[in-house]
């Protein structure tokens, strides 16, 4: 029998407990013996509950208990979490944990404690939620080199973007609704101005290039200016908008960014919809593979989390070492990668048109959408050369990167 402590009894955490005691006899054939909870650490009581007896308010009754060999940790955010996942491996205890702020931040030096002490960290759960994409890259596509990682991330600014295209609402609008169904917190910052996508792509990139990838590193913009507008403009060009994070390793070096795309139809991110997250994955001998599913929620997050506990009983006295080590990514400027351009801006077409083939070598003109205004699509153009370009045009509304 293995005996395991959940830190934290909120949505995940509430999860996992349900998921080990629904799938018990799942889980004792897959990991070859009983996996029994015998703690629960959370602030709060929870009388005449199945885990009543199993709480405790002490994080040390855990650490000193040579009984318990796994810790999840489902707490979210960096502190105290960081203390007790770090205190836990030093004590010779895996941990399994949800929470993707302290594994971009800190999963390379756990990883490592985890490594010297000869027990595991695992952390499926901390990128898209119940799709499995950690493992996969860990351990199904080594014989590849990948070349590229791009996917929708965030449920929430999916779910956005999504009711914006369909309903033709404005961004406060559905927000305001993505707040009343819980999809989107009081102060949805970190959603929506990309830095959840950005903390996300941040441990996918560290898993591809086997180094660390700061997350605050990567160039980041989120969906705020995206309007109702632009997705009238995006329905005449034949695209829709989402939110990618990408991570691309060239023959110059890795860059890996997180803002908006207007996306051809038929590509596969363009028909992810609603709170559903994709992860697309680029190899040099595989080509292209795509992983689809929940990206958030109680059970499908906490299937992913028992799953890493189910691996941590398996390679109990064995660490699984995935290559990555605390030296720093170098990434290369933003300002080198080539993309295509959705412009937005007041005026004539006719009267314009002549100095944007100037500007950008090239344009297609979108107009006749909405009085006042038109809007044009560049050819592939270097960061820096279009952000010099566009700063020398007046009556700029948006610009979104393109991909047709």
């Amino acid at each position: 029998m293995v005996n395991v402590a959940v830190l934290g009894y909120g949505t995940v955490g509430s999860g996992v407990v349900e998921v080990l005691s629904r799938n018990a006899k799942v889980l004792e054939k897959s990991a070859g013996q009983e996996i029994n909870l015998k703690y629960v650490l959370d602030l709060k009581e929870f009388p005449g509950t199945p885990i009543e007896k199993k709480v405790v308010h002490d994080f040390n009754i855990i650490l000193n208990d040579d009984e318990v060999s796994i810790v999840v940790e489902v707490m979210g955010g960096v502190n105290p979490a960081y203390s007790f996942v770090k205190s836990a491996l030093l004590k010779g205890k895996s941990v399994c944990t949800s929470n993707k702020e302290l594994v971009a931040k800190h999963g390379a030096e756990l990883l490592g404690i985890a490594g010297e002490k000869n027990v595991n960290f695992f952390f499926e759960a901390s990128v898209a939620g119940g799709i499995p994409i950690i493992r996969p890259l860990e351990q199904c596509i080594t014989a590849d080199e990948v070349l590229e990682v791009s996917g929708i991330l965030n449920g929430t600014t999916n779910f956005i973007l999504t009711k914006m295209e369909k309903e033709g609402a404005s961004y406060d609008e559905v927000l305001a609704q993505a707040q009343k169904l819980g999809y989107a917190e009081r102060n949805p910052e970190a959603d929506v101005e990309g830095f959840d996508a950005g903390r996300k792509i941040a441990i996918l990139s560290s898993i591809i290039s086997r180094k660390q990838v700061d997350f605050e590193n990567v160039y980041t913009e989120g969906i705020t200016k995206v309007s109702a507008d632009d997705f009238a403009y995006a329905a005449k060009l034949g695209v829709t908008i989402k939110l990618v994070a990408k991570s691309c390793v060239t023959p110059d070096g890795m860059y890996v960014m997180v803002t908006p795309r207007m996306l051809r139809y038929g590509k596969p991110l363009a028909s992810v919809h609603d709170v559903v997250n994709a992860v697309c994955v680029k190899g040099n001998m595989l080509g292209d593979v795509m992983f689809y599913g929940a990206g958030a929620g109680k059970l499908p997050t906490a299937s992913a989390v028992v799953s890493d506990i189910v691996d941590a009983v398996r390679h109990a006295g064995e660490y699984v070492n995935n290559g990555w080590s605390q030296e720093k990514q170098e990434l290369i400027s933003i300002d080198e990668v080539e993309n295509s351009f959705y412009v937005r801006m007041d005026g004539n077409a006719a009267e314009k048109e002549a100095e944007l083939e100037k500007l950008f070598g090239g344009v297609t003109i979108c107009d006749n959408v909405i009085d006042g205004e038109f809007a044009f699509v560049t050819g592939s153009i270097k960061e820096a050369e279009f952000a010099k370009a566009v700063c020398s045009l007046k009556g700029i509304k948006n610009t979104i990167r393109i991909e047709l």
